[in-house]
Order: C-alpha cells, then sequence, then structure tokens
C-alpha cells in the first residue's frame, strides 16, 4: 500500500505546547505534545497540523470535531476515549494504546497504526481509505457498515473482531489471525485468506470438521 505519511522533516522544530491551555476553535501547527497526562480531557472545535504527539495518556476523554493534519503519535494511550466527528489525515499511529476507544463515523484518510493494541476499537460507521494496521492488535474490535478503500491487515490479530455489513473483498487476511471472527459470508466473499484460515471460516456454510 502506498500510503502518504506525515513528513517527519517538518517535526525538528517543534514549540512544546500543554492540552490545558488549548482554546476552542484553535488551529495548532508545528506543537509537540510530551509526556503529558490528561484523563477525561475535553476538546471542541480544535485542528492540529504538522505536529507530534509523545508519551501522552488521554484516556476516557472526549474529542468532538477535532481534526488531525500530518500528526505523529508515539507512545500514547487514548484507552476509551470517544472521538467525535473527527478527521486523521496522513497520520501514523506508532506503538500506542486504543484499547477500547470509540471512532465511529470518523474519518481516517491515509492513516497507519503501527504496533498498536486496539483492541475493543469501535470502527463502526467509519470511513477508512488507505489505511494500514501493522503488527497491531484488534481483538473484538467492531466494524459495522464501515466504508472501506484500501485497506490493508498485515500480522494483525482480528481474533473474535466482529463485522457487519463490512465488505473485505479483495482485503489480504492471510498474514493476520482470524479465530472467532465474526462475519457473514457476503461479507467475508472475495478476501484473501490462506489454506489454515479457511478453517476458521467454515461455520459459515454450516459444516464440521470431524
Amino acid at each position: 500500500m502506498n500510503l502518504v505519511k506525515p513528513q517527519k522533516s517538518d517535526f525538528e522544530n517543534l514549540e512544546p505546547r500543554r492540552f490545558g491551555d488549548i482554546c476552542e476553535n484553535e488551529n495548532l501547527q508545528y506543537n509537540i505534545f510530551e509526556k503529558q497526562e490528561c484523563n477525561e480531557i475535553e476538546l471542541l472545535d480544535v485542528e492540529f497540523e504538522y505536529c507530534k504527539f509523545s508519551h501522552i495518556c488521554m484516556q476516557a476523554g472526549k474529542l468532538e470535531r477535532v481534526t488531525f493534519k500530518d500528526v505523529l503519535f508515539e507512545n500514547c494511550d487514548f484507552s476509551n476515549t470517544k472521538f467525535v466527528g473527527t478527521a486523521f489525515i496522513r497520520c501514523e499511529f506508532n506503538n500506542c494504546k486504543l484499547s477500547g476507544s470509540d471512532l465511529a463515523e470518523n474519518r481516517f484518510y491515509h492513516v497507519s497504526f503501527l504496533e498498536t493494541n486496539a483492541s475493543y476499537l469501535n470502527l463502526s460507521m467509519a470511513s477508512l481509505e488507505n489505511v494500514l494496521f501493522k503488527d497491531s492488535i484488534l481483538r473484538n474490535s467492531y466494524f459495522q457498515e464501515t466504508k472501506i478503500k484500501n485497506l490493508s491487515f498485515e500480522n494483525a490479530d482480528l481474533a473474535r473482531a466482529q463485522f457487519f455489513k463490512t465488505s473485505l473483498k479483495n482485503v489480504d487476511l492471510s498474514s493476520s489471525k482470524i479465530e472467532e471472527i465474526a462475519i457473514a459470508i457476503e461479507d467475508i466473499k472475495g478476501a484473501v485468506i490462506d489454506q489454515l484460515q479457511a478453517m476458521d471460516l467454515l461455520y459459515l456454510i454450516g459444516v464440521k470438521v470431524k
């Protein structure tokens, strides 16, 4: 997949900022947010552009109508945080935690999740275009009526993930774990799997292996 990534050359001289100083409707550019704990924070109508988040703990927060453009997230914890009307454009999550986060109905465009724990992640009715999950955990994640275009899973853990009215046609699952995945036969049709994975999907046709 040819992802357009944030240009790291633009992150060399960033100005330190703190979340407590952010105002509503603020447009932040070339800032770094580093080693901060801001659990249960609420952000509204904020735009981050050419910013970096490093070692940020933002659990159980709420971000509404927030836009991230060309943003790097490294070693951040967004567990159980709710994102409402949020857009991620050319972003990269590296070694982050998104366990239990609600990302329903949000937009992702050229976004990569690398070595990220996103178990119980909710991506229902989200729009995913040119999105990569690599070496990441998506156990018990939820995809309902999710719009997908150029979605890639590389060595992802999708055990017990649920897909409902979300077509995986042309999506390569062959390097990922799909044990106990919940999916309808019309949604898995056209996906790429290996021979061993086929055993995990036999329940779709109502047969048992003796």
